[in-house]
């Protein structure tokens, strides 16, 4: 698909011969990042954060869940991945979800789950409330994790999208490492009641910024799109000629049928559906939900200090996601990725390496460093590249009339994925810690090799460049 895509994110080929060559001032012009795109990208991520705190809250709850409410190691795997149930049910509504409502209503949807979730996780007396209240925290995070992202690259350039869409992925790591500290200080009920925040700053926040000026033209509704794209680009901008370029793009989209689930499998769509599927599922088996969700148990496992373990992975997430926000326009997705994925399984290696000398009983004084070095380079090279990239590729790869039926396939296989890693982490562990983390070895370094022979750079070039190499598919 050559053009396509181009409606989601502002880019527009010179060369188009749908498009016109337009003004050749304009590209400079698009490539700034106005107050507005701003402002909205800080409302968007505020779902992010949400993310992020629904993710880190099951670590640091374990102790005082348990203990409080008397649950056993089978039931607290329950409550840490019904989560991911709740966020595989949203992801396969969040597509069209958000093609019907707009992107910004979408966002209002979600956080009305998230917010009633916590508030029944706070004041849950029994098992039963406490997972009704993480499984609609996960039915709104799964619609957050497809939404925001998509908005994001709706409304910003071409040469700005590929690091503010990132920003999703820093956000949802300030989420995880805030949580983490919040909960060493406080018990289990306040830190979900202080999950409520981000919620409302979201929910009010929506208010004050733009609906997709993309998505308001898809849906005919030029008065407000005209409106909405110029607080975008500044008062003072001249949007005339991104505006026809955008007008004229969607008259040829009305043209083309509306996409199926089903319409994914043919096969000019196949480079796109194993690209955006490949690596969510690497994304997810290679381990990272099992660190996440229960990075603590993991450092006592090992015999370190699981708060410590905790503080030394906020220090190290934090920069290394934003090392990865600034790389990601710079160095281009691949090299990135490569970097993150090798990371990870250097990562996993030290960390079975841990466990399997434990096992001998050999290096006692040395293995729990070793474990905490593995962890803490697992956690800084996911979050260089693996955390963020596969979601911008996918807001990158698929056709727009394509779009809500991919988001939701690659959304439901990312987290059922992470269900399946999440539930099974303590069972594993059980079985074999040094196996658990061999195995998550595995899949991190099968994605160096699918990541190098099979995962387009999509640095730099238009989205219509980009489907013009993936899709067979023309206007």
């Amino acid at each position: 698909m050559e053009r396509e895509t181009h409606e989601e994110s502002g880019d527009f080929a010179p060369e188009s011969p749908l498009l016109g060559r337009g003004n050749p001032d304009f590209p400079g012009k698009s490539s700034s990042a106005t107050a507005c795109v701003l402002l909205s990208t800080f409302v968007a991520v505020s779902g992010s954060y949400v993310f992020g705190s629904a993710i880190g809250y099951s670590s640091p709850a374990q102790s005082g869940i348990i203990d409080d409410l008397n649950l056993s190691v089978a039931e607290y795997s329950w409550f840490g991945s019904i989560l991911t149930i709740g966020a595989m049910i949203g992801g396969a509504m969040s597509g069209q979800i958000a093609d019907k409502l707009g992107r910004r209503s979408t966002m209002a949807f979600a956080e009305v789950f998230c917010i009633v979730g916590w508030a029944t996780i706070s004041f849950a007396k029994v098992a039963g409330w406490l997972d009704a209240g993480r499984f609609l925290v996960g039915y709104g995070m799964g619609v957050i994790s497809f939404v925001v992202p998509v908005y994001i690259a709706e409304i910003t350039p071409k040469d700005l999208r590929g690091g503010f869409t990132t920003v999703h992925q820093l956000v949802i790591c300030f989420g995880v490492s805030i949580t983490y500290l919040i909960g060493s200080f406080v018990g289990w009920r306040i830190l979900a009641a202080a999950g409520l925040v981000p919620c409302l700053v979201q929910l009010i926040g929506l208010s004050f910024i733009p609906e997709s000026p993309r998505w308001l033209a898809k849906v005919g509704k030029w008065g407000d799109f005209e409106i909405a794209l110029q607080r975008l680009r500044g008062e003072f901008a001249d949007i005339s000629s991104e505006s026809d370029e955008i007008k004229g793009y969607t008259e040829a989209l009305d043209r083309l049928p509306k996409g199926s689930m089903l319409d994914l499998f043919q096969r000019r769509y196949a480079g796109s559906v194993i690209v955006g599927v490949g690596l969510m599922v690497l994304q997810q088996f290679g381990g990272v939900n099992g660190v996440s969700f229960y990075a603590s148990s993991i450092f006592i496992s090992a015999g370190f200090s699981s708060s410590l373990g905790m503080i030394a992975m906020v220090l190290v997430q934090i920069p290394m996601t934003i090392l990865g926000v600034i790389l990601t326009d710079k160095s281009g997705r691949r090299p990135l990725l490569l970097v993150s994925a090798t990371g990870t399984c250097i990562g996993c290696l030290l960390v079975g390496t841990s466990f399997f000398l434990q096992g001998l009983m050999l290096l006692k004084e040395t293995t729990p460093f070793l474990a905490l070095l593995g962890v803490l380079m697992y956690t800084g090279s996911f979050s260089l590249g693996m955390g963020g990239i596969p979601w911008v590729i996918m807001s990158e790869i698929f056709p727009i009339h394509m779009k809500g039926s991919a988001g939701s396939l690659v959304t439901v296989v990312s987290w059922l994925g992470s269900w399946i890693v999440s539930f099974a982490f303590n069972f594993l562990m059980n079985w074999n810690s040094s196996g658990t983390f061999f195995i998550f070895a595995a899949f991190c370094g099968f994605t160096v090799i699918f990541v190098a022979k099979l995962v387009p750079e999509t640095k730099g070039r238009t989205l219509e460049e980009i489907q013009s190499s993936m899709n067979s598919v023309s206007l």
